[in-house]
């Protein structure tokens, strides 16, 4: 078994334009005052993170890890989920997706397409440079406005839709796997790729290639009502990253799981700072101790009461309370009464 690598934290949530969240060195030393020992690096902020320097040279990656060192930080995964959304989108999504995008990738889907492509590449590159071996991302979404099934769908379109998916994903997959870094999906609506069923239809498209993956976030799951324990039971040699997000669904007489169009704030399923939802935390940690979770816990913080700061404080402390260090013998050990196959024979009346 292998103890799990944390606390870490996810950026993008905290990343700003005032001190100490506009610059990697500040957000570092912050990070590590509330004691976080890694952080994910989202690709598409400049304030902290050049990708494209990144893929160009290893040396900006070794400084970036010797700034992190200073502080006791490494840097757990780095991210492009934003990209990764834009690898496949159906047009209905355009104007909204174009926002992801810079200015002159935009009004232009198979320029922005193109442009997301060569984002997750790099990242591939960026990631072999950092020695990492994951990476944290979405699937994009050809099919999404079709989740729920009327209009009666047409025969086959589905099938279709994943087709394509992974055609699109294949030659990114194939360059993660010559860096030697597994790609993570974090599996959330809104997605092609939101629950097992489709991850299932997904490996199909892409021949259950060895760097497709998951990035697990059991929120996503509670407010789809599937059993985040039991996913863990079933997928756990393709979760190779971890998001640590609360939740909470609470349905009533007004909204259940579709949620009524409704604010975050008056939802039935909505986020939570850690330990003010729902989840069961301590069952999800020993799960992935016992599956042998290579990787990081990671908080991603998203709450709709909460203060950003206030979360991230009390999520170092939840985390770090939460890892488990895993035993290194038997808790039976000190009854062992040693044996050799010919004892063994004897006992079983063999001999």
């Amino acid at each position: 078994m292998k103890t799990l690598k944390g606390p870490g934290i996810f950026l993008a949530q905290y990343a700003g334009d005032v001190a100490p969240f506009n610059t990697l060195p500040d957000i570092a030393r912050w990070a590590a005052s509330l004691g976080f020992v890694g952080v994910q690096i989202p690709t598409n902020d400049r304030r902290l993170f050049d990708l494209e320097l990144a893929a160009a040279s290893k040396g900006y990656c070794d400084d970036i890890a010797g700034t992190l060192a200073e502080h006791g930080l490494a840097v757990t995964e780095l991210s492009t989920h934003l990209q990764g959304q834009l690898v496949a989108s159906h047009p209905a999504y355009d104007r909204l997706f174009d926002g992801f995008a810079p200015a002159a990738q935009r009004d232009n889907t198979q320029q922005r397409q193109a442009w997301a492509v060569q984002q997750l590449k790099l990242a591939a590159t960026a990631s072999k440079h950092f020695g990492l071996t994951a990476h944290a991302t979405f699937s994009g979404a050809l099919a999404w406005h079709l989740f729920y099934p009327w209009p009666q769908r047409p025969a086959g379109l589905i099938e279709e839709a994943f087709a394509e998916l992974g055609k699109r994903w294949r030659p990114i997959l194939d360059a993660f796997d010559d860096a030697g870094v597994d790609v993570c999906y974090e599996l959330h609506p809104g997605e092609d790729l939101h629950d097992g069923a489709t991850f299932e239809r997904f490996l199909e498209a892409v021949g259950h290639h060895p760097r497709a993956n998951i990035l697990y976030d059991p929120s996503h799951m509670i407010l789809q009502q599937m059993d985040y324990l039991q996913f863990i039971d079933i997928y756990h040699e393709r979760i190779r990253a971890f998001h640590v997000k609360d939740a909470e669904f609470r349905p009533n007489g007004r909204a259940g799981v579709y949620g009524g169009y409704q604010n975050w704030i008056d939802r039935p399923g909505r986020f939570r700072s850690l330990g003010d939802g729902q989840i069961d935390f301590g069952a999800i940690f020993s799960k992935l101790a016992q599956y042998d979770y290579p990787g990081w816990a990671v908080l991603e913080w998203e709450c709709c009461i909460k203060d950003a700061q206030q979360g991230a404080k009390e999520g170092a402390v939840f985390i770090r309370d939460h890892i488990i260090k895993v035993t290194e013998r038997a808790f039976d050990d000190f009854a062992a009464t040693g044996s050799d196959r010919a004892f063994n024979r004897d006992i079983l009346g063999l001999e």
